[in-house]
């Protein structure tokens, strides 16, 4: 099943975690996967089922690479769960571009809490706005009471659509901050979190529903001529890679790909005062440096030996929140503390209330392109020179007067708000992590605010 909505906040991950945890302590095997570029709902759906979660997107990861992934997947294993983003038809390439491509029959999940006979007709609306759509059934949560759910059931034109209804009042609810969901590993009680609500679910006609009646879809496997061996062009190469708190937005499969292209990786923490590790090149991924911004200050044998790495002239790939602690302060929001950072990009970060950066880009180096995306609540204010910046996909200039995501190159440290699908160009990948020279055209302007 994939697992959609009308629009986010309605309980996807709720749902498709809860739907997962019910059935693997039954003793099933369940796979889970995301729809679109998320770091954050990965975390409870692979707590959900014990096993990595990757992303799906037919243009981030592209069609074969969901083809692959679907494939390998159901073949060792009992149900297959693809969690949506956003709404249903939100976003291009959408949740259902995905159903449709692939066969996935939805369940849409809508918050009813206040709604009654309105409930049918999104219900049927979105089953019925794009013909031929997969369907497997609605969901309503956060109901008020049985009463109220028999209310929404008795809206349905057709009641066999219905699934069950998740109380408003529930001990399971998944806190959220600024970016989404807060990690399933941030909290103690997150297993338990998940159990309440497989309880909850397993009460519901979609809880109680064997395997054998859910939808079957079969996933071809994919044509031997997508599959494109990665070259070892980092072979040889140990990069050490932040993983903590702080630094925590790393796609499973951008791992892969490094060791593919024959990289050792080193993992290290810099909120547990780890240094740098010995390697030849560093990734500071995104995550949440401004809730750790004192600790991160106070890190000064982190600070040294990354010092001491990029005067050396070793290369570091920092993005988004990994940049953020490069700069030489980084500010709060409403005028609150600032905290000295790392200082080995000149400038500040100031946190904002509003989401300044979101969608879908591309950061071409050279003759490849790497895809990706862009998500942050932050601006920085430098007198760095950007090397480059991304563009949104298909475009090559900017759209609409504005530049993408800048790219600063400072030394060997190369920085961006923007996420990197490193599968989508291995080659470029390599690149930011020192195998060849990055290939940039210069540009004139002196001051950006990104």
């Amino acid at each position: 099943m994939l697992v959609a909505a009308p629009a986010s906040g309605q309980g996807k991950t709720t749902v498709a975690a809860a739907l997962a945890r019910l059935h693997a302590r039954q003793g099933r095997r369940v796979r889970a996967f995301k729809c679109g570029p998320d770091f954050l709902d990965p975390h409870w759906l692979a707590l959900a089922t014990g096993a990595p979660v990757h992303s799906l997107d037919l243009w981030m990861t592209g069609e074969a690479d969901c083809r692959a992934r679907l494939h390998e997947a159901a073949a060792g294993c009992d149900l297959l769960i693809v969690e949506g983003v956003m709404g249903l038809f939100d976003g291009t390439p959408s949740a259902a571009d995905l159903a449709q491509r692939f066969g996935l029959p939805v369940l849409a999940v809508i918050d009813a809490q206040a709604m009654a006979g309105t409930f049918g007709a999104l219900a049927y609306g979105l089953q019925n706005f794009r013909p031929g759509l997969p369907w497997a059934g609605v969901l309503a949560n956060r109901v008020a009471s049985e009463r109220h759910a028999g209310m929404l059931k008795d809206a349905l034109r057709d009641p066999s659509q219905w699934l069950g209804a998740l109380p408003r009042e529930a001990g399971f609810t998944l806190p959220e901050r600024h970016l989404g969901l807060v990690a399933a590993t941030e909290l103690g009680d997150a297993t338990a979190r998940l159990d309440a609500a497989a309880d909850v679910l397993a009460a519901t006609p979609l809880g109680q529903m064997p395997v054998a009646r859910m939808p079957q879809v079969r996933f071809e496997a994919p044509a031997s001529d997508e599959a494109q061996a990665v070259p070892p062009l980092l072979a040889g190469r140990t990069i050490a890679i932040a993983r903590d708190a702080a630094f925590s937005f790393i796609y499973p499969a951008n791992l892969d790909v490094l060791t593919a292209l024959g990289a050792r990786l080193s993992f290290f923490s810099p909120l547990a005062g780890d240094a740098l590790p010995a390697c030849d090149a560093a990734w500071l991924p995104g995550g949440y440096p401004e809730l750790h911004a004192g600790a991160l200050a106070a890190c000064a044998p982190m600070r040294e030996s990354l010092a001491a790495h990029v005067a050396s002239g070793k290369p570091v790939w920092a993005e988004c929140g990994g940049m953020m602690a490069l700069f030489d302060e980084l500010a709060l929001q409403d005028g609150g503390q600032v905290h000295r950072l790392w200082g080995l990009l000149p400038g500040r970060v100031t946190m904002q209330k509003r989401l300044a950066g979101l969608g879908p880009q591309q950061l071409a180096l050279g003759s490849h392109v790497l895809r990706g995306h862009t998500f942050h609540y932050s601006s920085c204010e430098t007198p760095l020179v950007p090397a480059a910046h991304t563009a949104r996909p298909g475009a090559t200039q900017p759209v609409g007067g504005r530049a993408g995501e800048a790219l600063y190159v400072h030394g060997p440290v190369r920085a961006s708000y923007f996420h990197a699908w490193f599968a989508s160009s291995p080659q470029a990948t390599a690149r930011l992590f020192g195998a060849m020279p990055i290939e940039l055209e210069s540009h004139a302007a002196s001051t950006d605010q990104a």
